[in-house]
């Protein structure tokens, strides 16, 4: 793991090869601003009170208990007492959700706190393993386990019609092939097979954001590697996608909670 640190506070980041990232971090006081991103967020506090504003209400989780942030939810960090408080997160993206799903809609799980077993079984081995190697297959295994006890947390949603998951699945594979150049929606249509409404919708229900986010994101995820790898922040944004850096800036913020600059001071720190 690398640590990155702000006075006392502190960040561990898990270096080991896997399919999803994982942290574990202490605050003393203020963590995050509001912001928001297109994977799960789900982590078990360890230690303290972390308290968060999620979905118009302010939150509190307690030592054991689960957080399951939906993606593309608004929410901040914020320690709830003068001891401050300790987690560790899992971020998993929708899209291996969806390919054990296979199509169904995007569990919700309402208030964004549970003190669920099957949630619990599952999620330790991801969370645990974060210093040490974990074998693929128990990875896979956890993921699966964390997919159907999700739907079971969230309860069955009414659904009118089922969204076309192949259909869908194009679009977000032409995304993925063009990061780096002009998408429009009229594009993405065309792409999918879908039109330009029907596929909105449809991508919000299997990804629990919009196409238009799904871009910035992985863009975003770009910038990140580019930045890692010795390019400058401005080149970084230019690089993957972006007008200027002053726009991926604004866009980095709203997903990490943090400007380019700092993000970039604490993993340099940690090296």
């Amino acid at each position: 793991m690398t640590k990155t640190t702000t006075h006392d506070d502190w960040v561990l980041q898990a270096i080991k090869p896997r399919k999803i990232e994982c942290i574990e971090a202490y605050f003393g006081g203020h963590g995050y601003v509001p912001h928001r991103h297109d994977t799960y967020a789900i982590g078990l506090t360890l230690a303290g009170v972390q308290s968060f504003r999620y979905r118009r209400s302010q939150r509190h989780s307690l030592p054991g208990t689960i957080l399951v942030l939906h993606p593309d939810e608004l929410h901040d960090g914020e320690a709830g007492t003068e001891a401050g408080f300790r987690y560790r997160m899992a971020y998993i993206e929708p899209s291996m959700i969806q390919q054990i799903l296979g199509g169904k809609s995007l569990p919700f799980v309402e208030g964004g706190l549970s003190s669920d077993m099957r949630l619990r079984t599952a999620l330790l081995p991801l969370l645990q393993a974060m210093d040490a190697d974990i074998d693929p297959m128990e990875e896979d295994d956890a993921l699966h386990d964390l997919a159907h006890a999700l739907v079971a947390v969230a309860g069955q949603r009414r659904i009118r019609r089922y969204p076309d998951f192949i259909a869908v699945e194009r679009a977000r594979a032409y995304i993925l092939d063009q990061l780096e150049q002009s998408i429009t929606l009229d594009k993405l249509a065309e792409a999918s097979g879908l039109d330009r409404w029907q596929l909105c919708r449809d991508f919000r229900t299997l990804y629990g954001t919009s196409p238009y986010r799904y871009l910035i994101m992985r863009r975003l995820d770009a910038v990140r590697r580019l930045m890692m790898s010795g390019q400058s922040i401005a080149e970084s944004a230019l690089s993957a996608g972006f007008f200027d850096q002053s726009h991926m800036a604004r866009q980095f913020t709203s997903a990490y909670g943090v400007s380019p600059a700092r993000w970039f001071r604490r993993i340099k720190h940690s090296r």
